[in-house]
């Protein structure tokens, strides 16, 4: 390890700052461009020691976990609060426009829609029972060790106020030292908590775990890697008014305001369609509000996800037929020929992107067409071929709902 004074030139991806040593780049978490900051180095990582000169951008962060004056970071949940909101946001835009511009593509990227404390109704906690306690809290960056929180300005009210609860089901659950993880999803009808990576529980401590969480308040479900422990009330969550019970650790958009968002861009660029297909449909978070304007093909690999938009459809009313149907698009992406009878189609896969899926339907005459993607990377290689098989991006917007880090939303819409 050696210590030495540097100027950071530059944000990369990941939110680290960046500097030129005489070695090739190092990267120096915590810092802004323009900053002198004295580190400990080894190899091409920097530790900052303290500030020389700070940034204007720099600002005091809001939670107290984060680290002192925002320069260490202990919590690992967010990396940037160290960063006004303004250069923070045009950060999150900019990394959109490189990524489509790394695939020839220079369409106008939209502001970003901003996402705001107290927001997020899904959190993953990282969890450990020790001899004195039980830690609910975050990974501090490249570490298993685990910062438990007491507050946490990124999470809903309903989830922060539910730490003690969510406490208490991790050391029901926990039957030994063994870190694992609580995935806490905020419904209408109490927290959704999945446990994930937890030693399998004995009849008898199964009983006193369920015995626990009858106790609590507030709580609608605890699952033990995808089985139900005991389900005090049906989680409900709504997409567009539409009431669904997603599975137990179902994937759910991190903040109701994105997804709200999202499904605004996404309704306003279909239009009047009367066919539509919803790829990656997950429980419905597009498909139901869809089923409003046209009759909905929602396709998903995950079945009980599916079946819940299956139920959730044939027990709302007003909205047009919805068939369904269990698939694994990465290995077996619907083809061009079957696209024959969709004016739209709309697709939200996992960070992998959708490459395989674009490659058909690039080679279809659907009219519409409007991508939803949590990587701008892999977004813009599947926007790259369906540009390249005709069809035009219309719009490009970046939508923040994991605040203070460098992931970010990207809605593109495109036509024939």
């Amino acid at each position: 390890m050696s210590t030495e004074t540097i100027t950071i030139d530059r944000l990369g991806a990941q939110g680290d700052g960046i500097a030129t040593g005489k070695d090739g780049p190092i990267y120096v978490p915590f810092t802004l461009p323009g900053e002198t900051v004295a580190i400990a180095r080894v190899r091409n990582q920097g530790t900052v020691m303290s500030v020389a000169s700070a940034s204007i951008d720099r600002q005091e962060p809001p939670c107290r976990h984060f680290g002192p004056d925002g320069v260490n970071g202990t919590c690992g949940g967010c990396t940037l609060q160290h960063m006004a909101d303004a250069p923070y946001r045009a950060f999150k835009r900019q990394l959109v426009i490189d990524a489509l511009k790394s695939k020839g593509l220079t369409p106008e990227v939209g502001e970003i829609v901003a996402a705001h404390p107290g927001e997020r109704r899904r959190v993953v906690f990282a969890a450990r029972k020790t001899e004195k306690d039980m830690l609910i809290g975050f990974n501090q960056a490249e570490s298993h060790h685990i910062v438990a929180i007491e507050e946490c300005p990124i999470s809903s009210a309903g989830i922060v106020a539910r730490l003690p609860a969510i406490k208490a089901v991790g050391a029901a659950v926990a039957t030994n030292a063994d870190a694992f993880r609580i995935a806490v999803l905020e419904t209408l009808s109490g927290l959704d908590l999945a446990v994930e990576g937890a030693k399998k529980l004995s009849d008898q401590q199964r009983r006193k775990a369920i015995e626990v969480v009858l106790g609590l308040r507030g709580i609608a479900r605890v699952s033990l890697d995808g089985e139900i422990l005991v389900e005090p009330a049906k989680p409900i969550v709504e997409f567009g008014g539409v009431q669904v019970s997603p599975p137990a650790g179902a994937f759910t958009q991190a903040t109701k305001p994105a997804e709200e968002a999202m499904a605004k861009l996404v309704l306003a660029h279909i239009g009047k369609a009367k066919r539509i297909a919803d790829l990656f449909a997950g429980a419905g978070t597009f498909s139901l509000q869809l089923a409003r304007i046209g009759r909905v093909h929602a396709v998903e690999g995950d079945g009980k996800a599916i079946a819940a938009l299956d139920h959730s459809a044939r027990n709302t009313q007003g909205l047009k037929p919805v068939t369904v149907e269990k698939r694994d698009l990465f290995r077996r992406p619907l083809m061009t020929g079957e696209f024959k009878v969709y004016d739209a189609v709309v697709f939200d896969p996992p960070r992998a992107g959708a490459e395989f899926q674009c490659k058909e339907l690039a080679r279809a005459a659907v009219k519409k067409v409007v991508a939803v993607s949590c990587n701008p990377l892999t977004l813009a290689r599947d926007l790259a071929i369906l540009v390249e098989g005709g069809y035009r991006i219309t719009s490009v917007t970046p939508i923040d709902q994991f605040l203070w880090t460098s992931h970010v939303e990207v809605v593109a819409t495109l036509e024939k």
